[in-house]
């Protein structure tokens, strides 16, 4: 990383190479969803069990392994949209490789063309995981989402991919995410 070079300017035109690095990494697979093993951030485990079916792979893997640490208010609504995932979800997105944890932190920059990302926590999964991530903290222009040509509906699919970051930060640094997890939840009629 000390050979990439930085400027920590993700503005202007780096939002397009940014959309152009993400069609790269994003070309689907043939991959189950899931990865080869499981990652951790810091006490957090965060499981990757392969599986077939994009729904109960995020419902296993990204909503309901929070339940127990969480308080029951949230921990009911969690339950009953992991069990409606089908409704909200596509059944079988193309597999795409993803960042896995995609925000302005882990992206290096310079002079308007990206430098490099940093941090993975790789697995294969909907591509709109990473913008999902990627918009949690960071504001990307109108331009930049064109450029990814995602599939109808995708912001309509956004509250339930910002859960899973959320939770982990709910968990990791307490509860003044609990808010941010009701409101996603809220928006999903959950």
């Amino acid at each position: 990383m000390d050979r990439l070079e930085n400027d920590g300017r993700l503005a202007g035109p780096a939002w397009a190479d940014l959309a152009t690095v993400l069609q790269r990494l994003h070309v689907a697979t043939d991959q189950a969803y899931g990865w080869r093993e499981d990652h951790a951030f810091g006490p957090l485990a965060i499981a990757n069990d392969a599986r077939s079916d994009w729904p109960a792979f995020w419902a296993d893997n990204r909503i309901r392994c929070h339940i127990p640490y969480i308080a029951a208010d949230l921990s009911h609504r969690l339950d009953t949209l992991a069990d409606r995932l089908g409704e909200y979800l596509p059944h079988d997105p193309p597999p795409a490789l993803l960042h896995g944890d995609l925000w302005g932190g882990n992206i290096l920059v310079s002079a308007g063309r990206i430098t490099g990302l940093i941090d993975p926590a790789c697995y294969h999964g909907d591509r709109e995981v990473d913008v999902a991530m990627l918009t949690l903290f960071d504001h990307p222009p109108p331009a930049f989402f064109d450029a990814l040509d995602l599939a109808p509906g995708w912001q309509e699919r956004q509250p339930v991919y910002r859960l899973w970051p959320l939770l982990v930060h709910l968990r990791l640094f307490g509860e003044g995410y609990a808010p941010a997890v009701a409101h996603a939840l809220d928006l999903l009629g959950c």
